[in-house]
């Protein structure tokens, strides 16, 4: 059963002891697995209290505290360029498992319309993420968070995709097109990193021009920096991508991925078979059909580009072309035609959460 918001403002009350609550409010977008609401003291400081409704969530929600902590350390030392939430308050629970509390952290989503060519926030963006890609794969193995190696993930988006096959709902041509890149071993050969795992517009806290926090930190894991960057490569306007990207190539001290790019393209295409997936196993069909349609219309995007029609032949019903006479005409090889290729502290009456629920359900691509 749910807990209450005032459920929730007496465990902040365990959590932070003296703490005078003078309001408390549900964050805007609840998810599931976590009771979560917003703590306003009697000084408007905003506090976020987070309590897990199951074994699972608890297990989960520990992990992230744990990466946080070690987060907040490389935050600390300059090796992160922006803020994360640090938890500070704990209280336990009747059934096992404890409430968790942060402050929430100053910023308003990034507005990816505003993202523009040169160095600006594009180019923070991209730093940013590389910062993180830079951490010592350390920070999330000694949380108990999963590890992948670049085959193992490989495998991994493989069997997601013969899962969506397995619907039927999945356009043929887009499930042999990502199987072919699937198969590609040679696109796959990656040094896995820290990644953040569920990075969107709502995750990334900016102030003006500057970045300065990334929330949402339950899909943390080791694998393909790839997928930090699908979000930008499909939603960024065009002229902002290359700036995020030279500056995340700049930043970064491996030798470069000539594939990241390529695998990042896919990893937004994905995305919508894993919401497929996820309207199938809740049998909710309104997003089944929002991630057909979407499908649908990637496929169109996708499709290559008709062949001009063959001119027809003598035998159907076509007078041959005169012969032509050539004899003045040099001898010449005529190349063949290329073929084409809950979030921070908004204004006081915007509630949304700086931290993440756990196990959050995929967003909507």
């Amino acid at each position: 059963m749910a807990r209450s918001p005032l459920a929730l403002a007496a465990l902040a009350t365990e959590a932070i002891p003296g703490l005078d609550v003078h309001d408390v409010r549900r964050p805007a977008h609840p998810t599931s697995g976590v009771d979560a609401a917003i703590v306003i003291d009697a000084t408007g400081t905003r506090w976020m209290i987070r309590a897990p409704q199951t074994s699972g969530a608890g297990a989960a929600l520990e992990a992230e505290v744990a990466l946080l902590t070690s987060l907040v350390v490389h935050v600390d030392a300059g090796l992160l360029p922006f803020d994360v939430p640090r938890p500070i308050g704990f209280t336990p629970l009747p059934e096992g498992g404890r409430a968790v509390m942060h402050l929430q952290i100053p910023g308003r989503p990034l507005q990816l319309e505003l993202l523009g060519p040169g160095p600006g926030l594009a180019a923070a963006v991209g730093r940013a993420i590389a910062a993180l890609h830079e951490l010592p794969t350390s920070t999330v193995e000694d949380t108990g968070l999963p590890v992948y190696s670049a085959d193992e993930y490989r495998r991994r988006r493989l069997a997601e995709v013969d899962e969506a096959a397995r619907t039927g709902l999945v356009p043929t041509a887009l499930l042999r097109r990502w199987e072919r890149a699937l198969e590609d071993v040679s696109v796959w050969r990656f040094q896995p990193t820290v990644v953040h795992g569920d990075l969107t517009a709502e995750h990334v806290l900016c102030s003006g021009d500057t970045l300065t926090a990334v929330l949402g930190w339950s899909e943390a894991k080791v694998a393909d920096p790839a997928d930090d960057l699908a979000w930008l490569l499909v939603a960024a306007p065009h002229e902002a991508v290359d700036a995020i990207l030279e500056a995340y190539n700049l930043r970064r001290t491996e030798l470069r991925d000539p594939h990241l790019a390529e695998r990042a393209l896919l990893a937004g295409e994905l995305a919508l078979a894993r919401w497929l997936l996820h309207g199938t196993r809740l049998a909710d069909q309104s997003i089944v059909d929002d991630a057909v349609a979407m499908l649908t219309e990637l496929e169109e995007l996708t499709a290559p580009a008709p062949t001009p029609d063959r001119p027809p032949s003598p035998d159907e019903g076509t007078e041959p072309a005169a012969p032509v006479d050539d004899t003045d005409v040099p001898d010449a090889d005529v190349p063949a035609e290329d073929a084409p290729d809950d979030h921070p502290d908004h204004a006081p009456d915007d509630d949304v959460p700086a931290g993440d629920p756990v196990s959050d359900p995929p967003a909507r691509p």
